[in-house]
């Protein structure tokens, strides 16, 4: 039974006041897609069944589930390559330098989905900046998804995900076979601290950041929300923090306190002095 205009208008409504993404109309086939196993798992007949079962009871943990379900987790390990070129040759030797006389590094990973970026992170710190290991070094991983955030704190990929973008060398050094999937050592998922969080929440229990890695996140925002969660990054970085968002992303026309730095093939954004 196909998705009735009300039910999507409901869902449209509810995803946008949760999470502030716009689901454009036309997209009523990938709420179908989505939310048609939801309602299975859920014992119930159809999204429609589910809807109406969400008027009656508005705060049911149901709620969250339609959200989660209708977020976009797909990720990689490195992906897309030239961020994390960017990172290992110029954002982080000039961080490292800058904040050498306090040994203190705090990195935030915005919407991490399923870990694959976080522990990308995490392995190219190890990897490249040892000396590091006797800094303060603090990396956040965050994802209003709870199911995504477990996923990642457990550390666990199928051959499929290792197999995306995951060199050979650093599988057999940073990961463990068990069974069919393959797991991630100790060492290094020590390293990030996960926990679930909403961009709409507040932000005062994060602490003030060095970089802040928030990529294919503002694409599903609208304008004015864009705008207040940059104005957000602004306050979170300390003084020559970065921002570093999707190759789609941008904070031009949208926020005028941000100036582009382009280090390689990649551009990085950080508060006007």
């Amino acid at each position: 039974m196909s998705l009735s205009p009300a039910d999507f208008d409901f869902i449209r409504e509810l995803v946008l006041r949760k999470s502030a993404i716009v689901l454009e109309p036309g997209k009523e086939y990938l709420a179908e897609a989505r939310l048609t196993p939801l309602a299975r798992r859920e014992g119930l007949h159809g999204i429609g069944e589910m809807v109406d079962q969400l008027r009656e009871r508005p705060h049911s943990p149901l709620q969250s589930k339609i959200v989660a379900a209708m977020t976009t987790n797909e990720t990689s390990f490195f992906r897309d390559r030239h961020p994390f070129e960017a990172m290992r040759e110029g954002l982080f030797p000039e961080l490292i330098e800058s904040r050498r006389s306090q040994r203190q590094l705090d990195i935030w990973c915005a919407a991490c989905s399923s870990g694959q970026e976080p522990y990308s992170i995490a392995m190219t710190l190890r990897q490249q900046f040892p000396e590091l290991g006797s800094w303060d070094l603090q990396l956040l991983a965050t994802d209003l998804n709870e199911e995504m955030v477990q996923r990642a704190a457990a550390g666990r990929f199928s051959q499929l995900e290792v197999n995306r973008g995951l060199p050979a060398t650093m599988l057999i050094e940073y990961f463990e076979r068990d069974g069919v999937e393959w797991q991630v050592k100790d060492s290094l998922r020590k390293m990030i601290r996960f926990r679930v969080f909403n961009l709409l929440d507040s932000w005062a229990t994060l602490p003030r950041m060095d970089l802040i890695i928030m990529r294919n996140v503002l694409i599903y925002f609208s304008q004015e929300v864009k705008k207040r969660i940059l104005a957000q990054v602004r306050g979170q970085l300390r003084p020559g923090g970065y921002l570093l968002l999707g190759s789609a992303e941008t904070t031009l026309n949208i926020d005028s306190e941000f100036e582009r730095i382009k280090v390689g093939k990649t551009s990085c954004y950080r508060p006007k002095a």
